[in-house]
């Protein structure tokens, strides 16, 4: 009864790395990765799913003709699959309020910082952590929300602090973030909703 997952990607995948040693060591025990999902050609994290032995898929608005051509693309792909939790891991595109409704508290995402703070439309990436240096914060670190229609306004699941010390840079900062917070984070969160998922269909069955 695992919980069949699919990852959406952008960029170098090093949440998606994080995942998919977790299955490995165990710690993600109740769901299987069963696609990785990417917007951006080429990305690396498709080299690391491929790599695990996991399917990938490539899906890009301009190839399918803008948001709605790439979330109908996205929404057969995850039916096809029997997918039942999506999970947003460094993926740079905003899913429409539409797109979100058929997927109630069944996409997860880590943010880089401790929403409420640093987080809505623009914050990605290392604006976040820009923005964090730039108000002088002394601490910062990592959330892992369901994902709703608000960009970054669904139910918390996990936060994790992090220390920002002198001299810090967006890009250390960044690192320190993923390293002490993301990695841990979004692993457990998915163990978390995995095993909810699991016991829910327990029970209908």
């Amino acid at each position: 009864m695992l919980t069949r997952i699919a990852v959406l990607v952008s960029g170098g995948g090093t949440n998606l790395q994080a995942l998919l040693d977790a299955e490995k060591s165990g710690a993600l025990r109740s769901g299987r990765i069963v696609l990785v999902v990417s917007n951006v050609p080429g990305a690396y994290a498709l080299e690391r799913a491929k790599a695990a032995g996991v399917e990938t898929a490539t899906l890009t608005r301009k190839e399918l003709g803008g948001q709605e051509g790439f979330e109908r693309a996205l929404q057969a792909a995850l039916e096809a699959r029997g997918i039942e939790l999506v999970i947003l891991a460094g993926f740079m595109s905003i899913l429409s309020a539409e797109f979100v409704k058929k997927w109630p508290e069944r996409i997860i995402n880590v943010h880089p910082a401790l929403i409420p703070s640093f987080c809505g439309k623009g914050y990605y990436g290392l604006h976040v952590h820009e923005a964090a240096l730039s108000y002088g914060v002394k601490v910062t670190g990592a959330t892992v929300h369901f994902v709703n229609e608000v960009p970054d306004g669904g139910r918390i699941i996990f936060q994790k602090a992090v220390e920002v010390l002198d001299g810090d840079t967006p890009e250390t900062l960044q690192r320190r973030v993923m390293e002490q917070a993301e990695w841990i984070l979004l692993p457990a969160a998915a163990e978390k909703v995995s095993a909810q998922i699991a016991a829910e269909k327990e029970k209908k069955s």
